[in-house]
C-alpha cells in the first residue's frame, strides 16, 4: 500500500511505521530513493510512503493493520505520541483509529477470541 508524506516527512513516518508498528525499513530502489520518501517491509505488508506535494493528510482513506495484540500496539502509539481512538463498531474486532507521523488515518484491528 501507499500513503503520502510531505517533503521531509520521512522521520516521521519512520517513528510511527517503524517504531510503533515495528515494520522493518527496507531501501528503496536508487532511482526511486532520488524522490524521497521511504519504504517498509514485513512478511506479506509492505509500505510505501512517498513525498506529495502539495500534501494533505488522508483523513477517510487509509490503510488497516491486523495485529496479534491491539492493545500492546495501543500502548506503543499512546507512548509515542500518537492518538487511540477506540471504535465499537465492527462486531468482532477489537480496532482503533490513530494518524501515522505525517497525519494520515490508520486502523489498527485485531479478531475478538471466542
Amino acid at each position: 500500500m501507499q500513503v503520502s508524506c510531505p517533503a521531509g516527512g520521512e522521520d516521521a513516518a519512520r517513528a510511527f511505521y517503524g517504531g510503533v508498528l515495528g515494520l522493518p525499513e527496507v531501501a528503496k530502489p536508487p532511482a526511486l530513493a532520488a524522490r524521497g520518501g521511504v519504504w517498509f517491509c514485513r512478511e506479506e505488508v509492505e509500505v510505501h510512503v512517498g513525498v506529495e506535494e502539495p500534501f494533505r493528510p488522508a483523513g477517510k482513506a487509509h490503510p488497516a493493520f491486523s495485529v496479534d495484540d491491539v492493545d500492546a500496539v495501543a500502548k506503543a502509539a499512546t507512548a509515542a505520541g500518537f492518538p487511540v481512538a477506540w471504535d465499537e463498531d465492527f462486531p468482532g474486532y477489537r480496532r482503533f483509529y490513530t494518524a501515522d507521523g505525517n497525519g494520515n488515518r490508520v486502523e489498527v484491528l485485531s479478531p475478538l477470541e471466542g
